[in-house]
């Protein structure tokens, strides 16, 4: 019986292994985004309702709603948030990802990548920086302000800079940070650098004025999570068509919503797995603590889900110093994740594990039946609407959604008289 399941779990490798995420350019969300349209705001996880929504979802929905111009305030925001005149859909349903709450709208500029390999495409939203931002469900006038700036002057230099430039290997780049101390999770800093590096000299060569040139300079520069916005669609691109493959038991996407934390597997296609959402052990920023923070929320465990992010702590040390631990915690992690993978990557390598590849390819099976659950590293979010980040740790997904995951996939496989 098992050759069926391995044949599909080498299938469903290959097909990651192949991957050739490639940023080809930038558009508006409502212009490329499949499915977008002016009253749907995408989010981060599995589908979620207003009422079941948490402080930091719910915050970043009201942004996105002023941000729209959907609503004057946040009370009007709330109203039509609850009147069920606005869609709610999860990013992962219109081919994007969102990092934390991954509020999504019509206006805002997304970078579009595509999978040179299998020709399928993923989205993603610009990232906005530290502080009191969206994506940490703060809604202040200078969180829309920001977003505007972004929208009017960000992307216009943005868009023809990568029209200048052309298609920027997403893989290679992932690669060359991985060996430079990123995990591209929650350290982007090398990854950033190379990609502002890599765009320098298209950048000079846009229409813009000098004055929004040093601007986006001065931020990209100041912003060094702005590659995980783009880490992010490149895991989303690659692990998409994993989703299509029959009877494999890898693990194509995980997510969480705030509440909610989902899985969807290969063999049981875009059905959601999900658990309560864990709170989160880790580093607080002064003067917080784990009673202000939010359960795991975002869309950006993709990156553990293509074997970066957590699964590849043990090549950037300087992690533990954010989400706290030893070095030597952050090679332990990346060890005890080969024994839930099916394979090393072929092209991320860790100089710290004598350039072994990072573990690939969560198996249901494996989770299990070791009952060592994925590590995923992760921003904390207050659990309060407007307030923002207060921290960054460690946390897994809940246990039930693998083996609730199991138990389909054994009815899929009796159903289909493949057990007989």
């Amino acid at each position: 019986m098992a050759n069926f399941i391995d044949d599909a779990n080498k299938k469903a490798l290959e097909i990651m292994q192949n991957a050739q995420p490639t940023l080809v350019g930038m558009g508006v969300a409502k212009d490329v985004v499949p499915g977008m349209h002016k009253k749907l705001i995408m989010h981060a996880g599995p589908p979620i309702t207003w009422e079941k929504m948490s402080g930091p979802l719910r915050g970043a929905v009201i942004g996105g709603l002023i941000y729209e111009g959907l609503a004057a305030n946040p009370e009007e925001a709330e109203k039509l948030a609850a009147s069920g005149e606005i869609e709610f859909d999860p990013c992962h349903h219109h081919q994007a990802v969102g990092p934390m709450a991954g509020v999504v709208t019509a206006s805002m500029p997304v970078f579009i990548i595509e999978n040179k390999a299998y020709g399928n495409f993923a989205y993603c939203t610009m990232n906005e920086g530290l502080g009191n931002v969206l994506r940490f469900g703060a809604y202040g006038e200078d969180v829309i302000k920001h977003l505007k700036w972004m929208e009017k002057t960000l992307y216009p230099v943005m868009k023809q800079t990568l029209e200048i430039y052309g298609p920027v290997d997403l893989k290679s780049m992932i690669a060359q940070a991985a060996q430079m101390g990123d995990e591209v999770h929650n350290r982007n800093k090398a990854a950033t650098s190379l990609f502002i590096r890599e765009i320098a000299s298209s950048l000079v060569k846009t229409d813009a004025s000098k004055e929004d040139q040093v601007a986006v300079f001065n931020f990209l520069n100041s912003n060094d999570h702005f590659f995980l916005n783009l880490s992010m669609p490149a895991a989303k691109s690659a692990m998409e068509p994993v989703g299509k493959v029959k009877h494999s038991t890898v693990v194509y996407t995980m997510a969480r919503n705030g509440t909610e934390f989902g899985i969807r597997v290969a063999a049981l296609g875009d059905r959601w797995f999900t658990g309560p959402a864990a709170i989160i052990d880790g580093l607080y920023f002064p003067g917080y603590s784990m009673d202000d923070a939010n359960p795991d929320i975002g869309d950006s465990c993709i990156t553990e889900t293509y074997g970066i992010g957590g699964f590849a702590m043990a090549t950037a040390p300087a992690i533990v110093q954010f989400v706290g631990g030893t070095p030597q915690d952050a090679v332990n992690y990346t060890t005890s994740m080969y024994e839930i993978t099916l394979e090393e990557s072929t092209a991320y390598k860790m100089p710290t594990m004598n350039f072994r590849g990072t573990p690939t390819g969560i198996d249901i099976r494996l989770v299990v039946e070791t009952q060592i659950l994925p590590v995923i590293n992760t921003g904390i979010a207050s659990k309060h609407a407007g307030v923002g980040q207060v921290g960054a740790g460690i946390v897994n997904p809940p246990m039930k959604c693998f083996t609730d995951a199991l138990e389909a996939y054994v009815e899929l496989l009796e159903s289909e008289g493949m057990l007989g």
